[in-house]
């Protein structure tokens, strides 16, 4: 199984709460991985968030992701971690989490992506495919043309991220890409499983 096909990143303005219902269902619905994101630097309540998610996805098969902080992801012993270009350096977060945790990393330029495939990394996380506002600082969209030559430059599964929705996916999914990744799609959706179910559909 793919495990990397429809990647739910959570949405770290919900509280708890709203959280674990988005993700029970989301998984119900039938997202294949979840990251947890937090931006606000209290580690506490980042973790408390990781360890209520990883109970919902407990026994589903559903790896649990943790972004950003490999403390974090040791302490509530995550599946994995995914690091942006100013978290810690891939190789040493590899030492730190061992050989059998996933580890992403978020590419966002040609140079990047050219230096990816000698890291001990398990996927590419190609960033921001379109604009989107939940990331606002973007210096790059690689577009559809850049993401199929993204495909052919790397060995590495690719997730895409960034302003994904219904109405690009099936010309996202055409371009044979492993996965994609959605925030608002889910997390904001009136259902979150039949959102999940309907992108789902979609990806074909």
């Amino acid at each position: 199984m793919n495990a990397y096909r429809l990647y739910l990143v959570t949405d770290d303005q919900q509280d708890l709460a709203t959280l674990t219902e988005v993700v029970s269902k989301a998984v119900a619905g039938g997202v294949t991985m979840v990251q947890v994101r937090e931006k606000h630097g209290d580690v506490r309540a980042f973790i408390e968030r990781a360890l209520a998610v990883k109970d919902i996805l407990k026994g589903s098969g559903v790896p649990l992701i943790i972004n950003d902080r490999v403390d974090v992801a040791l302490a509530v012993d995550a599946d994995g971690v995914h690091l942006g270009q100013s978290d810690m350096p891939a190789k040493i977060a590899r030492q730190l989490i061992g050989p059998d945790k996933i580890l992403g990393l978020s590419i966002e330029t040609q140079e990047q992506l050219a230096e990816a495939d000698a890291l001990p990394i398990d996927y590419i996380g190609l960033s921001a495919i379109f604009a989107t506002p939940t990331k606002t600082n973007t210096k790059h969209h690689w577009g559809i043309d850049g993401l199929k030559s993204a495909l052919k430059v790397t060995s590495l599964p690719i997730v895409a991220i960034g302003g994904i929705h219904e109405g690009n996916i099936p010309e996202l999914c055409s371009t044979g890409v492993h996965g994609l990744a959605l925030v608002s799609a889910i997390c904001s959706a009136d259902d979150p499983k039949a959102a999940a179910a309907h992108l789902l559909e979609l990806m074909g």
